[in-house]
């Protein structure tokens, strides 16, 4: 748990090897990847909270909050949205298990859908759909787009709506797509595509993205990682004081696995 959220995933390929199990067993359900920003989310709304609480799979998004899993005794490394999808893809390929992707432009879904089928020859997307803009994540449009989702034939949906957009969607449509695993994974879909450019690989290595994306983008992420900061500290005043309460004494056990 970190801050009442659960981990339950500790590897990608241990999180890719389940979602194509679940598929190939007609099991649905959601995936997300946790981050600062999601921790700072789930303190206000609501509907996140619901999704996460009630997600298949959750894994540690982003180095600080490794950090504070390994802090607690969890066994696991970083695993994001943005390294996830290729690694799927040549699994779904390999398993014959067919793709939907949702979110983002259609121009975006249909480059990347080029791309990812050229690189793994058998991939079979079923269909894309990029939403209007002011797409509700739940009532009667995302209905009949979870139930296009579920006639489409794909048994694993990438979401690319961002949060908490995506996954409230992804827990929502689990109720009339229950066969389908939701997968959110942000803007992975538009690096593959080229709508966005990711970091270079030293700065992911090293914890830097943040920094990448903040300079690429000051004026959309600004506000969120002073927000995101604020809450690391905050977090670590509230550990230090229970330690303290607590004698010195560590309570806390591995995250939890399913």
């Amino acid at each position: 748990m970190v801050d009442h959220t659960r981990i339950n995933i500790g590897t990608q390929a241990d999180l890719v090897a389940r979602l194509i199990d679940d598929a190939l067993g007609g099991r649905g359900g959601t995936t997300f990847t946790l981050n600062l920003d999601h921790l700072v989310k789930l303190e206000r709304d609501l509907a996140f909270r619901v999704a996460y609480d009630r997600a298949t799979y959750v894994t540690a998004d982003g180095e600080p909050v490794v950090r504070m899993a390994r802090a607690q005794g969890a066994r696991i490394v970083r695993v994001t949205g943005a390294d996830l999808v290729r690694p799927l893809c040549a699994a779904a390929a390999e398993a014959g298990v067919a793709l939907h992707f949702f979110g983002s432009s259609m121009a975006i879904l249909e480059a990347a859908a080029t791309a990812l089928t050229k690189e793994f020859p058998g991939l079979n997307i079923a269909a894309m759909e990029s939403p209007p803009f002011g797409f509700a994540p739940f009532g009667s449009d995302s209905r009949a787009s979870a139930e296009r989702i579920a006639a489409s034939g794909a048994k694993i949906c990438l979401v690319a709506l961002g949060a908490p957009k995506q996954e409230t969607f992804a827990n929502f449509a689990t109720q009339w797509a229950p066969g389908v695993n939701f997968v959110c994974i942000g803007a992975a879909l538009d690096f593959i595509g080229g709508g966005q450019k990711r970091a270079p690989q030293f700065m992911q290595e090293s914890g830097l993205e943040w920094l990448w994306r903040l300079v690429n983008n000051p004026k959309r992420l600004t506000k969120r990682y002073a927000l995101s900061a604020l809450y690391l500290a905050r977090y670590h005043v509230r550990r230090g004081f229970r330690w303290v309460v607590q004698g010195g004494k560590s309570q806390t056990k591995p995250a939890d696995r399913t």
